[in-house]
């Protein structure tokens, strides 16, 4: 191994430049001695007679191990202070985590963290150093592109780099930063970025385009260079950075929207949301949830006013929208995925609400039965036409409506047994037309029509629902949008009958028996009675229901 150290009084023995304010590093690593060589590696030596001639004293070592690393990086640190310009040079296999690079030295055992961070060289340390000399300082990289495979949490290669303000770094192969360095990157005059470009190599932080390292032929130190100005929002991106958090970049953005480091502040915002995004959507994953079980989700979601936009099992946006404003009410995360513990917290919510809602509507029907038996005492119960027709009209859908509804129809039979035939046969026409000019029609036929009381009823029947015809149709299209099997037909019709609300059939088709049963339920459950289903009506009508079954 090769070890080459030139102080000021060398310098001057050799008859260099008497200047010998300047310093360079050089490290050159090929044949590792426990890990793959570096098949592509080219010594540096070549480049060493040529920092001296421009002034630069030099520390250089070929195939260096760990403590060679160090001792050599340990003077470095010790005269940088006092050095006019830096160039740091180093080839040869490098590891990476999430936000460190090591340079290996050649005794390194393996690839892994704890091997890297014991003996390997920090490039950090490397920045901090040259950061101390901005407009002034060039690091060179020179790593294989034979990398082979991560051992743990350490991968192969040069990872992102955290680079000092006025720092160049020049990136490339072993082969090509050795071309460089014994090459241009001393030439007197020559641009070191068209001297990088050159050569292939990349480079990046302080890339002026005139930026020239030596500019004096006779090897006199060349004007200092011109420190770039201060970045003012320096300061705040270094908050950001320390405390890694939306909040914090999301500072820096409102500080400075424009700033030098606003993609990456909005690039690392984006990946800390990922983050959770992408554990929540894992962790609910592996819950396994079947079909029936997001129903249910979606059942006590809409029951607890999050409208999920469907109770399908699908989990769409709607759904996934409920689920994020769920959680946001109830102090969790509002990923819009459910944890176990969260899918018990919405399940005894939804519990404790659909039993509530049932007592509701148990407490509302017991007001309405009584309002209604004591309506049907005061019109209906006395049999007479006139109190039998002002029942119904009140309460259509009422407990004794049935029944004054059969008395009526007793009556219309009696009077059609008393009426003449003519006057039958002209009811009988404008029955079978059932509109209200067919009802005007038989009032007009004579002066005191047999049926009045039954046309002048049906009429204002009819009128009421031509009223709420659009209102009607609506509803239709509301249930009819739900799309409801045959199967939660008849399971509805079943929870119908269950609360004594007399559906007719349970064979999942809904005849004016059912309509009546679902006008009831919605009348008792404080819901909009218009005989069809809608969201709403499903969910507390079902509530328990798909997790009974």
């Amino acid at each position: 191994m090769r070890k080459l150290l030139l102080t000021g009084a060398a310098i001057a023995a050799l008859g260099l430049p008497a200047h010998a304010a300047d310093l360079a590093l050089v490290l050159g690593n090929s044949d590792y001695q426990r890990i793959d060589d570096l098949r592509s590696g080219t010594a540096l030596t070549d480049s060493e007679a040529k920092l001296q001639t421009a002034g630069f004293s030099v520390l250089i070592e070929d195939d260096a191990d760990a403590a060679e690393i160090r001792s050599r990086f340990r003077d470095f640190v010790t005269r940088a202070p006092e050095a006019e310009r830096l160039v740091v040079a180093l080839s040869g296999r490098f590891v990476h985590s999430d936000g460190e690079t090591w340079y290996l030295p050649v005794d390194a055992r393996d690839t892994s963290l704890p091997e890297a961070v014991s003996e390997a060289l920090p490039l950090s340390a490397v920045m901090t150093v040259l950061a101390a000399h901005p407009g002034r300082a060039v690091l060179l990289l020179g790593a294989a592109d034979d990398e082979g495979n991560g051992q743990g949490l350490t991968q192969p290669g040069i990872g992102t780099l955290d680079i000092p303000q006025g720092v160049t770094v020049l990136r490339g192969s072993p082969k090509d930063v050795a071309s460089l360095m014994s090459g241009n990157l001393t030439e007197p005059g020559a641009s070191l970025m068209q001297s990088a470009q050159s050569e292939d190599l990349r480079a990046s932080g302080y890339m002026p385009r005139d930026f020239i390292l030596v500019t004096d032929p006779s090897g006199k130190k060349p004007a200092p260079v011109k420190t770039p100005e201060a970045d003012p929002s320096a300061p705040y991106w270094d908050m950001a950075r320390s405390e890694d958090t939306i909040t914090a970049y999301q500072l820096y953005l409102d500080r400075y929207p424009n700033g030098t480091n606003a993609a990456q502040a909005k690039q690392r915002i984006q990946q800390l949301r990922d983050e959770p995004q992408r554990q929540a959507k894992a962790t609910e994953e592996a819950l396994n949830l079947s079909r029936d079980q997001k129903r249910e989700v979606q059942q006590n979601l809409t029951i607890l006013k999050f409208d999920p936009k469907g109770v399908d099992g699908i989990f769409g946006p709607g759904s996934r929208g409920a689920i994020a404003r769920w959680q946001k009410a109830n102090g969790f995360d509002d990923t819009s995925y459910l944890t176990r513990a969260q899918l018990t917290a919405l399940s005894a919510q939804g519990e404790k609400r659909a039993a509530e809602l049932k007592a509701e509507a148990e407490a509302r029907q017991a007001k309405i039965d009584q309002e209604d038996r004591a309506y049907w005492e005061q019109t209906g119960k006395a049999g007479d036409e006139a109190g039998l027709r002002a029942y119904l009209k009140k309460y259509p859908d009422g407990l004794f409506a049935e029944l004054a509804q059969e008395r009526l129809d007793k009556i219309e039979a009696d009077r059609r047994d008393e009426a003449q035939s003519a006057d039958r046969a002209d009811w009988d026409v404008a029955r079978k037309a059932d509109t209200i000019a067919s009802y005007r029609d038989y009032l007009a036929s004579r002066s005191d029509p047999a049926f009045k009381a039954e046309a002048e009823a049906r009429i204002a029947e009819l009128q009421q629902q031509n009223q709420q015809s659009d209102a009607m149709d609506a509803a239709a299209a509301k249930e009819a949008a739900l799309n409801l099997p045959g199967v939660a037909k008849s399971l509805v019709e079943q929870r119908l009958a269950q609360m004594g609300l007399k559906p007719g059939k349970v064979d999942g088709v809904f005849d004016k028996d059912t309509r009546r049963a679902i006008r009831r339920y919605q009348t008792a459950g404080g819901l909009e009675a218009t005989g069809y289903l809608d969201q709403a009506t499903v969910a507390q009508l079902l509530a328990g229901a798909i997790g009974a079954r």
